[in-house]
């Protein structure tokens, strides 16, 4: 089973390729590039780099969001062109759900948070179960000070990690005291290897979409629905 996945769900730019649980490759970076000027050549170099006939691989996982707008659009966009193109089944994988995927087996609740700005993170809650990734909150958009309030309800050691960590820090340090731990920089962000990692899951579930079908989750509205909306608002409409 081949398996090629993309994560430009954030500032982070991630390709990989995983055969039969292996990780053939994996090509990330973190760099001030726009999705568009990246993701097509780091594609284009990790296929080239293992000899990979892209008529090979089985399915294309893909980050489905929430996060950037921008960047789900990119990822979204080149995940359906090669499903169409080469006639494979798309499976998408929850953001935040493949952030928290970056750890393993911890007792810790982990929860991912990513900066979604206007004072709001995106986030869920995780935790593994013998070995296995288990939701425990769905993902979801929400203010900082309500994640680290149903948080402390559990009265459990809390991993957070994501871009929103940065932006967060003093704040989950404050409320969380002692109860919260932070991922190092090599867990801390997307990677399409985690997305891979849990498309073989989703596979083996039977959770696959086609091309045509797939579309990202963006949880809220845009910034300029969101100022559209403001302004019917103000008109009465």
């Amino acid at each position: 089973m081949k398996i090629l996945a993309i994560d430009s769900s954030g500032l982070v730019a991630s390709v990989a390729i995983m055969q039969d649980n292996v990780m053939v490759a994996e090509y990330t970076t973190n760099f001030k590039k726009t999705h568009s000027q990246t993701l097509l050549p780091m594609l284009d170099d990790i296929v080239k780099m293992v000899d990979l006939d892209l008529k090979e691989i089985d399915a294309i996982a893909v980050a489905a969001g929430p996060g950037s707008f921008t960047g789900l659009r990119i990822g979204s966009a080149t995940a359906k062109g090669l499903g169409l193109a080469l006639k494979k089944p798309i499976v998408a994988i929850p953001t935040v759900e493949g952030l928290a995927a970056n750890l393993f087996a911890t007792d810790a609740l982990v929860c991912p948070i990513m900066d979604a700005k206007r004072h709001q993170v995106y986030t869920g809650i995780f935790e593994f179960v013998n070995g296995e990734l288990k939701t425990v909150v769905e993902q979801k958009a929400v203010s900082i000070d309500e994640i680290l309030e149903e948080l402390l309800t559990y009265n459990r050691k809390v991993i957070f990690l994501g871009d929103g960590v940065e932006v967060n820090r003093d704040t989950i340090e404050t409320k969380m005291k002692d109860m919260c731990l932070f991922a190092p920089a090599h867990l801390s962000k997307q990677r399409a290897g985690a997305i891979a990692s849990r498309a073989a899951v989703y596979l083996k579930e039977g959770k696959t979409q086609t091309a045509m079908e797939h579309v990202p989750v963006y949880l809220r509205l845009s910034q300029a629905e969101r100022e559209l909306a403001e302004k019917n608002k103000a008109k009465g409409e």
